[in-house]
């Protein structure tokens, strides 16, 4: 009788356990969609930034073109991935997220790099040229044909970790994975795909390049003007449309 009870308290605690990861599971994966869906808004901002499609399609155009297109897209791959982790590692010990919900300090994050990014649209479209055609790419831009390899490698890196319009996009984006309550894998699997989208903007003129044969010059010629006279423009509004959602997700984890 003693030997079936046991039997039944083990087979009890198996189901339970059982129900227990089956919940947790559930959860995780509930927690992972919420974070892609929240995620992939900024990612995609970063992809269709104008300025970096701009230097590699003139990157792509120098005689090195086939060495410095790649290194700046590893740099640009590495200076997101190195932002986002810092932030991660910073969230983690930091207690991102309390009882399932993000912590209070998540909030007033998202608060201030809302506002400093609806700051940053309003002032980028205050700016934009009444005629799109008169529009002036930064001067640094007319140095690329004398970088060497290292220095576009650090091109990349610096306007993906370094450059004030990408990375408060990246450091919500890592907020918004680290105040889920993840777990350690998932949390690196979200910025992974954050990075890779992010990265499709520089991928997309880097494969016209390299497979798109004679056509390749004059397309890309293309993408880079469309870019250069409505940079400014297309930053104001994406700024302007993520900073009021950042607002927004701020004062609702403020309040809640």
């Amino acid at each position: 009788m003693s030997s079936m009870r046991r039997r039944g308290g083990r087979e009890t605690l198996s189901r339970q356990a059982l129900l227990n990861w089956i919940a947790t599971l559930t959860h995780t994966e509930a927690a992972m969609g919420a974070v892609l869906g929240d995620v992939l808004g900024f990612a995609a901002a970063v992809a269709v930034s104008p300025l970096p499609i701009i230097a590699i399609i003139l990157i792509l155009a120098t005689p090195r073109g086939r060495l410095n297109g790649p290194l700046f897209t590893v740099g640009w791959i590495l200076g997101l991935s190195a932002l986002g982790a810092v932030m991660l590692a910073i969230a983690s010990p930091a207690g991102a997220s309390a009882h399932n919900q993000p912590a209070t300090w998540v909030g007033a994050l998202k608060l201030a790099l809302g506002l400093l990014l609806v700051l940053f649209g309003a002032r980028q479209w205050h700016r934009r040229p009444k005629d799109p055609s008169q529009a002036q790419l930064p001067k640094w831009m007319g140095a690329i044909d004398h970088l060497t390899p290292i220095k576009v490698f650090g091109l990349g890196l610096a306007l993906a970790a370094l450059n004030a319009k990408n990375a408060p996009l990246t450091i919500a984006a890592a907020a918004s994975i680290g105040s889920a309550g993840l777990p350690v894998g998932e949390q690196i699997a979200s910025l992974a795909i954050f990075v890779l989208v992010a990265t499709l903007g520089l991928l997309a003129p880097l494969g016209v390049f390299l497979l798109g044969g004679d056509r390749a010059a004059t397309m890309l010629g293309n993408w880079k003007d469309w870019a250069a006279q409505h940079n400014v423009a297309v930053m104001a509004v994406l700024f302007f449309v993520l900073g009021l959602k950042l607002l927004g997700d701020g004062i609702g984890i403020l309040t809640s």
